[in-house]
């Protein structure tokens, strides 16, 4: 049980709803410990697979919460350090999860709540959406999110909006890469299923291997070492029980074991 969280589980799926719907799900000291033990939780059980992220209410995450920034401005340097530490760990924790997630936006994601969405493996946002890293407004920078917003736009988009503030909609978040669908508030749901149903179809340790892969070549030049490390990858992969059974499972023209389950 989560003081500012709800848990909803749907056969292999796993919604996490940020549930301070009175103050637009605003993250304090809280909320984020609550996320940090929720995806720990949901990581370590084997009868999920994809994991949702959604906010109860109008919006998804409208970023800090005013007496948290307030807590914070008044704070010493050792104070803000302690709670930016606590921030940072539990996005890294949401970012490096074993399974997919997969954020669920309507409304604003302003701030932390940008940067939840760019630590997802995923976004579908609502047209309605809108997006901002705000915290130049405020006389700070969106230092903690900015491994996972720079991954998904890039530095060239990262230097206009991390420096500018503006709100960016939901079809200019498409445009630049960090959302992958949009859709009308009323068909977002549909959207959301359509990219679980694929997700649960996949092998879930290979899942956790792409997603590795992924973190392990991102950025690294094409050479000997590189070309090496993927081949290593892919033999260990294809020697596990699940590569082996997955590979018989496509000539024996049987669904895989992972399917069964």
């Amino acid at each position: 049980m989560f003081d500012t969280l709800d848990i909803e589980r749907h056969h292999k799926v796993a919604t996490i709803w940020m549930n301070r719907p009175e103050v637009l799900n605003a993250f304090n000291e809280q909320l984020i410990d609550d996320l940090q033990q929720a995806c720990l939780q949901l990581d370590a059980d084997t009868r999920v697979r994809v994991v949702v992220l959604a906010g109860r209410g109008k919006h998804f995450s409208a970023g800090a919460d005013l007496n948290w920034m307030r807590r914070a401005a008044q704070g010493s340097e050792a104070y803000n350090l302690a709670d930016a530490r606590r921030f940072a760990r539990m996005l890294r924790t949401l970012s490096g999860m074993r399974k997919p997630t997969i954020a669920r936006i309507q409304g604003a994601a302003l701030g932390g709540g940008t940067g939840l969405a760019a630590a997802c493996d995923m976004a579908v946002a609502s047209s309605d959406a809108v997006f901002s890293t705000s915290e130049v407004k405020f006389g700070i920078i969106p230092a903690v999110i900015s491994p996972y917003v720079l991954r998904a736009i890039g530095p060239r988009h990262a230097l206009r909006y991390f420096q500018s503030a503006e709100r960016i909609s939901a079809e200019r978040a498409l445009a630049i890469g960090l959302i992958n669908e949009v859709a009308p508030l009323e068909g977002l749901d549909a959207v959301l299923a359509s990219l679980i149903e694929p997700l649960l179809a996949g092998a879930p340790s290979a899942q956790t291997a792409a997603k590795e892969l992924i973190a392990a070549v991102q950025g690294q030049p094409i050479d000997d070492v590189i070309t090496e490390a993927t081949a290593q990858r892919i033999a260990a992969q294809r020697a596990t029980a699940e590569g082996r059974d997955g590979v018989a499972a496509f000539l024996d023209k049987r669904p895989p074991a992972w399917l069964a389950d």
